[in-house]
């Protein structure tokens, strides 16, 4: 596998970056620290860091969801004995991987998606799809760092995510008078749209609304690198400036990320069934929880999951959870 040739990182203030060091600091459950454990004995010398992200972020009782993680690692090659998943890694990343910990009686489970930290940062500046920026723009919390440069460059990538989300949703908005919450509201909804995702349009703005004070400050601190687009105003509002240019350009790019995200979300999910255990289930589930659709896994599918993976789309989009 060939080192990946990145374009020069572009800065970021370094307001945005010390308000997204100070989020990735801020405390936690303890009891995530035993699946942080079970994957630094996992990964050994080849992990970079551990990143906590999604609605886990605020439980107190571990034990009835599922962890979201984010595992960093420096070398595909490096962190696995399996040549194929190195390789399915660097094509398709991230893998995604089931894990399960017992400690004093108590289950603790987690996801957690394997990403070279190279590629972590590439995705949060670079891609055109919104998988990565889309999800480290929202909270997310540091739980393990190799070291301080490490620490660094995860705190530099997030904020560069931060900026790639603002801009790329601004110029789909018309130029208009915007508080925080409406600017990430319709931020998330165009993500959400770009992703096989099951979410309700109230998501969005749930999401917006619980997390409102971190977005405020997050929003202010991007300014410099938002190159005018939005102008903070008196009254703590924003002018969006996007002109119509901006707003057909964008919408071009979002249309275009929807149809890319039909086709890598298919593929993910296809290629998860060959490292997570029983992820066909955890699946259906997940998109019955959010969106109330069941989704069900016959004998056949489970034997094809990208058929089922297709099932999936065809379904979601003739209930109008995608459009």
């Amino acid at each position: 596998m060939k080192e990946n040739k990145l374009p020069p990182v572009k800065q970021v203030p370094a307001p945005l970056v010390e308000a997204i060091a100070l989020q990735n600091t801020q405390v936690v459950s303890p009891d995530f620290g035993h699946l942080v454990d079970a994957i630094r004995q996992h990964f050994g010398a080849s992990l970079d860091a551990v990143v906590l992200y999604g609605s886990c972020l605020h439980t107190s009782n571990l034990t009835e969801g599922i962890a979201d993680f984010y595992v960093l690692i420096n070398d595909y090659r490096n962190a696995y004995p399996e040549r194929y998943l190195a390789y399915l890694n660097a094509w398709l990343p991230p893998n995604v991987f089931y894990l399960e910990v017992t400690q004093q009686g108590k289950t603790f489970r987690a996801k957690y998606a394997v990403l070279s930290t190279a590629d972590f940062e590439d995705g949060n500046q670079f891609w055109f799809h919104p998988y990565l920026w889309a999800r480290f723009a929202q909270p997310a919390r540091l739980l393990y760092a190799q070291n301080d440069l490490i620490r660094q460059r995860v705190n530099v990538a997030m904020a560069q995510a931060v900026v790639k989300f603002l801009k790329s949703s601004l110029l789909a908005l018309e130029a208009r008078v915007l508080d925080t919450e409406e600017i990430w509201t319709q931020g998330l909804m165009l993500t959400y749209a770009a992703e096989l995702r099951a979410e309700r349009k109230t998501r969005a703005r749930h999401l917006s609304q619980i997390s409102l004070d971190n977005y405020a400050r997050l929003t202010a601190a991007a300014l410099p690198a938002l190159n005018g687009l939005l102008t903070l105003q008196p009254d703590g509002h924003y002018h969006c400036h996007a002109t119509s240019s901006d707003n057909r350009r964008a919408r071009l790019h979002w249309r275009l990320r929807r149809w890319q995200g039909r086709i890598l979300s298919i593929l993910r999910l296809s290629k998860a069934t060959l490292t997570f255990h029983d992820y066909l289930n955890y699946a259906a589930w997940k998109i019955e929880r959010h969106s109330g659709i069941r989704v069900e896994i016959t004998p056949m599918l489970r034997r094809h999951p990208i058929l089922w993976g297709f099932k999936v789309m065809w379904q979601l989009l003739r209930r109008g959870v995608l459009r």
